[in-house]
């Protein structure tokens, strides 16, 4: 392939998004680039451009790079949103003899301003599909899944490619009520304060901390994790955790740690309507590139039950084995 075949350019901004779907405006724009790229209309594709990257990529060198590809890989016959990379949004794509990442950027205008082919490789770590690390759960005691499971009724997060096997839970009392009153203060919540310890030995490798706890039903989208913490286990398992009491953390990045050891309290930071556990794994540490990991625990209670190697589901209540 020529050098014009990676052209980067970029110049809008990146939003941290808490899980990914594809934006409506962005699909208009590929579906028209795959359209005009299918039916040789390569002036049509120019015209989409910004100035800017009309002034990076000339017609006659787009014309060129985009001959050159056609000839080599063929035309388009499938394209498949994976994920947003920076400004990019980046498609598997199908071409007739060859399978590419088509990465297109958008600036606010809806015109494209960077365009990168590559081939496309799938990451050994995108296939993990479950953890291997022995896992107890992140706290004492009994609490409530409130999402959790392999389905949309059981667990709105299975929408998002980082969240998609993600748990919500919270402590509730005989009634199922995760509060003691109204429920209108953070301290009214059984969940609130109460510790949040290791699943497994691993590395911090990430820690956010000084997010102000919510007034419980009013959400803070401007950092949707609230407080955070992620911890790196031996097998390059990414656990998530988030929505942590504001300066509750007790841990540091690169800090070494071991099963059991306390991370911080249950809080109510970030995208949060009351005080609850965000817990997922992913496979990697950025959650804007990464695929999550259906996450079993090793031995737990699950409504009074032993379950061994066990991914709860929704309205269960579970805590740890007793030794």
């Amino acid at each position: 392939m020529k050098k014009y075949l990676a052209i980067v350019l970029l110049t809008t901004f990146m939003n941290f998004a808490f899980g990914q779907t594809e934006k409506i405006a962005t699909k208009s724009v590929a579906d028209s680039f795959e359209m005009n790229y299918n039916a040789d209309n390569f002036d049509a594709i120019f015209s989409s451009f910004s100035t800017e990257m009309q002034n990076t990529l000339p017609l006659d060198k787009l014309k060129e790079f985009l001959t050159g590809l056609k000839t080599q890989a063929g035309k388009i016959t499938k394209r498949q949103f994976v994920k947003y990379e920076q400004t990019y949004t980046s498609y598997k794509t199908n071409f007739e003899r060859a399978l590419f990442a088509v990465n297109i950027s958008v600036d606010n205008n809806s015109k494209i301003n960077g365009l990168f082919v590559k081939p496309f490789k799938e990451s050994n770590l995108s296939k993990l599909v479950r953890n291997t690390t022995k896992l107890i759960l992140p706290f004492k005691d009994e609490w409530t899944v409130i999402w959790g499971g392999d389905t949309k009724e059981l667990n709105y997060h299975v929408e998002s490619e980082a969240q998609k096997n993600a748990f919500d839970i919270v402590i509730s009392n005989e009634k199922g009520n995760s509060y003691k009153s109204d429920g209108k203060t953070n301290e009214d919540y059984y969940a609130f304060g109460k510790d949040l310890v290791a699943p497994c030995d691993g590395e911090i490798i990430l820690v956010v901390d000084g997010v102000k706890d919510n007034v419980p039903g009013i959400l803070n989208p401007i950092y949707v994790p609230g407080n955070t913490v992620i911890i790196k286990t031996q097998n390059n398992e990414y656990l998530f955790f988030a929505h942590f009491k504001q300066h509750s953390i007790s841990v540091k990045q690169g800090q070494k740690i071991k099963q059991g050891q306390l991370l911080g309290l249950c809080g109510n930071s970030g995208n949060s309507s009351e005080p609850h556990l965000h817990f997922h794994i992913q496979n990697v540490e950025d959650m804007n590139s990464a695929t999550g990991v259906k996450c079993y625990f090793d031995k737990i209670q699950v409504n009074g039950q032993t379950k061994t190697d066990y991914s709860p589901i929704k309205k269960e209540k579970i805590g740890n084995e007793k030794k």
